[in-house]
C-alpha cells in the first residue's frame, strides 16, 4: 500500500528518472514490432470488424475505471487510516483480516465466477467499492474491518474477473488469437497508468484542505462504481455457464491432473506473493534508519517502470529475435529475484534502492502478460477464473503467515520477508524451465501458433 501524502522530503530529484521512463515507454510503443496479425493500432484500426472494435473499446473503458477504483484505495488507504487515528497494530490487524478474506473468500470466488458467470462477479467488484464509498460518506469513521474485508475481496475479483471475461468474450466473438496477446500487455499497461492517475486524482481532490476534502475521493469512487455497474449491466452479454457437475469434472480433468498447470499456477502464486510483500514493505525499507523521503515522488516511478516492462512484452513475442514465452519468464523471474535479493541482503542508498525497485517492477510488467498468455495456451477458458484464484491461494496464505509472524510475534524481519519473495521468484524461474522441458503441447498451444 503506498503512502502518497508525505511530510518528509528526500532532496534527491526523481524527475530525470520519471522523464526517462516516460520517454522509454513512448519510444517502445511508437516503434512497437508490427506484423500483419498484431499491432497496437488495432484498437483504432477500422480494418477490424465493428464487433471487435466495440468489444475492445468497451472492455478497455470498464477495465480502466476499475483500475482507478483499485488505485484510489492503494494510494490513499494507509494515509486515510492514519487520519482516523488507527495505531500501527490496528493497521496490521486490518491487513491480516484482509489477507484472510482474500485467502478464504477470494479462492472460492474464482470458481464461482466460472459457475455463475463472470458478469455477476465483476458486478460484485463494483458493488463492493460502491458500498464502502457510501459507508465512508454516511459514517465519519466506518469500520476498518468491514472496509478491509470488502476491498480485499474486490482485489481478489480484480485479479481474475476482468481477464477471464475478456478472454472468454474474445473467444466467443471469434477474433484473432494474436490480438489477445496485445490485450494482455495493454491491461498491465493501463493498470499501472491508472495507479499513477489515481495518485494524481487523489492529491488533487484532497488538496491542502484535508479536513474539508477528506471524503471527496470516496465520492468519486462511488461515481466510478456506478458508471461501471451501468456499463457492465447494459453492454455485457454472457453465455449460460456450465453446471456444477460438469465444472467439477472439467476441473479434475484439466486442472488438477495436469502438471503443466501446477507449474504455471505456482509461478503465478510466487509473483503475487513477491508483489504484495513489496507493496507492504517498500515504504519501511526506504525510510529505514530515519531517512527522509518523499514517497509520493517515488510511487509513480515504480508504476512507470511496470508500464515500461509491459511494453517490452510485444518485442519478445513479435520482435526480430522472438523468444519462447517460457524463456522470457525464466530471465525475468531471475532478474526480479536478484533485485529483491540485493534489497534483502544489505543496506542500500536510496538511489540504489529506487533503481532496484524499478528493475523489479519492470520485470513484473513483463511477467504478468506472459503468464496470461501461457494461461491461454494451457487452461480452458471455462476454467480460467478457478485456476487463477486457486493459484493465488498459496500466496495469500504466505502473506497471512508473514503478517502474523512479523506484526504480532515480531519473529521475522522485513528483510527476511523480502528474501522469501526473492526465493519465490527463483522457484518460479525453475517452474518455467520445467514447463519448457515438459515437451508436450496441448491442442490449444498448437492452435495459437498459427
Amino acid at each position: 500500500m503506498g503512502v502518497v501524502i508525505e511530510s518528509q522530503v528526500w532532496e534527491n530529484n526523481q524527475q530525470p528518472l520519471s522523464i526517462f521512463i516516460f520517454i522509454s515507454c513512448l519510444l517502445s510503443i511508437i516503434f512497437l514490432p508490427q506484423n500483419n496479425s498484431s499491432r497496437i493500432s488495432s484498437v483504432f484500426d477500422q480494418s477490424f470488424s465493428s464487433s471487435f472494435l466495440r468489444f475492445q473499446r468497451h472492455f478497455i473503458f470498464i477495465f480502466s475505471l476499475s483500475s482507478v477504483m483499485e488505485g484510489m484505495w492503494s494510494v490513499f488507504g494507509e494515509y486515510e487510516m492514519a487520519y482516523f487515528g488507527l495505531s500501527k497494530d490496528q493497521m496490521v490487524s486490518s491487513l491480516v483480516v484482509g489477507s484472510a478474506s482474500a485467502l478464504f473468500a477470494g479462492t472460492c470466488l474464482g470458481m464461482l465466477s466460472d459457475l455463475i458467470g463472470r458478469k455477476k462477479v465483476c458486478l460484485m467488484f463494483c458493488m463492493l467499492h460502491l458500498v464502502i464509498s457510501v459507508c465512508k460518506r454516511l459514517f465519519s469513521h466506518p469500520s476498518i474491518w468491514l472496509a478491509s474485508i470488502c476491498l480485499s475481496i474486490a482485489s481478489s475479483i480484480y485479479s481474475f474477473g476482468f481477464e477471464t471475461w475478456m478472454v472468454v468474450e474474445h473467444d466467443k466473438l471469434g477474433h484473432r488469437l494474436d490480438s489477445l496477446n496485445e490485450m494482455f500487455w495493454l491491461m498491465t499497461f493501463l493498470e499501472s497508468a491508472s495507479l499513477i492517475g489515481s495518485q494524481v486524482l487523489v492529491n488533487w481532490l484532497v488538496g491542502s484542505d484535508i479536513e474539508r476534502n477528506m471524503f471527496t475521493p470516496s465520492t468519486v469512487t462511488a461515481l466510478l462504481a456506478l458508471v461501471s455497474i451501468i456499463s457492465i449491466a447494459q453492454e455485457w452479454r454472457e453465455s449460460p455457464p456450465s453446471t456444477f457437475k460438469e465444472y467439477h469434472v472439467s476441473l479434475n480433468t484439466h486442472i488438477f491432473s495436469d502438471k503443466r498447470i501446477w507449474l504455471l499456477g505456482w509461478a503465478q502464486s510466487c509473483v503475487q506473493f513477491s508483489v504484495v510483500a513489496f507493496w507492504i514493505l517498500w515504504a519501511p525499507t526506504i525510510v529505514a534508519d530515519g531517512r527522509e523521503v518523499n514517497l509520493g515522488v517515488i510511487y509513480p516511478c515504480l508504476s512507470g517502470a511496470k508500464m515500461l516492462g509491459s511494453t517490452i512484452f510485444p518485442w519478445f513475442i513479435n520482435g526480430p529475435l522472438p523468444l519462447r514465452t517460457e524463456d522470457c519468464l525464466v530471465y525475468a523471474f531471475i532478474i526480479a529475484g536478484l533485485a529483491l535479493s540485493i534489497v534483502a541482503y544489505d543496506y542500500q542508498e536510496i538511489g540504489i534502492l529506487v533503481g532496484l525497485f524499478c528493475m523489479f517492477h519492470a520485470c513484473v510488467g513483463l511477467i504478468l502478460p506472459s503468464l496470461a498468455r501461457l494461461r491461454t495456451l494451457y487452461v480452458p477458458n471455462e476454467l480460467r477464473g478457478g485456476m487463477i484464484s486457486l493459484s493465488l491461494a498459496p500466496a495469500n496464505a504466505a502473506i497471512l503467515f508473514c503478517l502474523i509472524q512479523r506484526g504480532y510475534n515480531g519473529s521475522i524481519e522485513n528483510s527476511t520477508i523480502i528474501a522469501f519473495g526473492a526465493i519465490a521468484l527463483f522457484s518460479a524461474a525453475g517452474c518455467m524451465h520445467l514447463l519448457k522441458q515438459s515437451g508436450k503441447q496441448s491442442p490449444r498451444q498448437n492452435f495459437h501458433k498459427h
